[in-house]
Formats: C-alpha cells, structure tokens, sequence
C-alpha cells in the first residue's frame, strides 16, 4: 500500500511539473506595454517560488522511496526508477524558471534604464532649447554676445554616451519583440527633437561667433579712429596754443 502512495505521490508530482512547464514555460508572451512586461516579471517570480517550494516535497519522495527501498528491495527498485526521472524533470524545470525569470527581470532593468536615460537626455534638451531662445534678444554689447556664446557652448560640449547607451537599449529591446511600437515612437520623437534643436543650436552658435567677431573688428577700428583723432586733437591744441596762423599749417591740418 504504501508503494502504491509514492507511486501516485511521484505521477501527481510529475503532472504538477507538465501543468507549470505549459503554463510558464510554453506560452507565448507578447509584451508590449510596460505593464504587462512588469506583470509578467512579477508572475515569473511568483512560479520561481512556487516551483523551489516543492522542492521540500521532493525530498520527502526521495526518503521515503528510499526507506521503502531497504525494507522492499523489489517495489524500491521500481520507484527508484521513477523517482530518479522526477527528480531529473523538476531540476530542469527549476533550471528554465529561474533562467526565464533572470530573463525578464533583466529586460525590465532594460526597460527602467532607458527611461533613466530618456529622461537625463530630454532634461539636457530642455536646457539646450532654454539657452536657444535665450540669444534671441541680446543686447548690442560684446560682453553680452560673449557671455551667451559661452553659454551655449557650454552646454553643446555635452557627451554623447547617453545616447549611445539610449540607441543600444532600445534596439536590444526592440530586436526581441518588446515594447517595440512604444520604444520605437519615444525613439523618433527624441530623435526628430535632437536634430531639430541640434542643428539650430550650431546655426546659433555660428551666427553669435560671426557677431562678436564683426563686434571685435568694429571696436578695433573704433579705438584706432578715436587714437587717431586724439592725436589730431593734440596737434591741433598744440598749433592754436602756439598762435600759429592756418595758412602756415600743412594742408591736412588747414
């Protein structure tokens, strides 16, 4: 009788494992919103749970067989047989729940971490577009251009390893199916809002550094004329002051 209880014991714990392998293992997950990627995260880990808590039971079948074997040489034999393909089945199982639970929760770190990376690079084009508009109306004064080209420079000698690591996330992601439509469309709408206020920015970079160049030039040629007048207006003070009549002076004084 009692061979006959660990007989039904190891059939009932080997449908127990078919019934988990079919239900975590062989459906097909289609992930493509972030809350069903994170539900499924969170039913893995339920599984992983659930299947290392049989764990216990499956060592009590194993003493058991086991008693059941030295004192039953016969019946023990057989379950042994039986046990030892069980115990052979559930390792696997455990194998490919917790491979499969690793799995996911390393694609919702996936996920997270580009958000992060997302919202580090959007918050660096807002302060880029910020700095944009704030060269639209600049006083006419060089140190006022200098200060705002700075500025904006300041701001392009941003890195590009953000990037580089929003690029590679997401195509990770959307090579293996998930959240593609959603990744794809936050994507392009960076992208499209990268190059737009890119290029703008160097285009007003560029023109800023023409300005204070024809500034610089300007002021360069304004101090060489008030020298020059300067020295005029000596030399002249110098020809009244000496009472000197203006027909004795050189024409260009005349």
């Amino acid at each position: 009788e009692k061979a006959v209880n660990l007989k039904k014991d190891l059939a009932e714990m080997q449908e127990w494992m078919t019934q988990a392998e079919e239900e975590y293992l062989e459906k097909d997950f289609e992930y493509k919103s972030p809350e069903e990627l994170e539900n499924a995260v969170e039913e893995m880990k339920r599984a992983k749970e659930d299947v290392l808590q049989k764990e216990v039971r499956v060592k009590i079948l194993k003493d058991n067989i086991k008693m059941l074997a030295a004192k039953v040489p016969s019946s023990g034999q057989d379950l042994a047989t039986e046990l030892n393909v069980v115990l052979e089945n559930y390792q696997l199982l455990c194998n490919r729940i917790r491979g499969k639970c690793h799995t996911l929760e390393e694609v919702w770190s996936c996920w997270i971490e580009l958000l992060q990376y997302l919202d580090l690079e959007t918050a660096w084009l807002n302060n880029l577009e910020e700095r944009v508009q704030m060269t639209g109306n600049l006083p006419d004064k060089l140190d006022a251009v200098n200060d705002a080209l700075e500025s904006l420079e300041s701001v392009l000698r941003h890195p590009a390893d953000n990037r580089t690591q929003i690029r590679e996330l997401g195509q990770t992601l959307i090579d293996g199916g998930i959240l593609d439509d959603i990744i794809s469309e936050k994507l392009e709408a960076f992208n499209a809002r990268y190059e737009e206020l890119s290029h703008l920015a160097v285009s007003r970079q560029i023109t800023l550094e023409q300005q204070l160049q024809t500034m610089r030039e300007t002021d360069h040629m304004l101090q060489v004329l008030q020298e020059s007048l300067g020295d005029l207006d000596r030399q002249l003070t110098s020809y009244l002051t000496d009472r000197i009549d203006a027909f004795q002076m050189p024409q260009e004084a005349q």
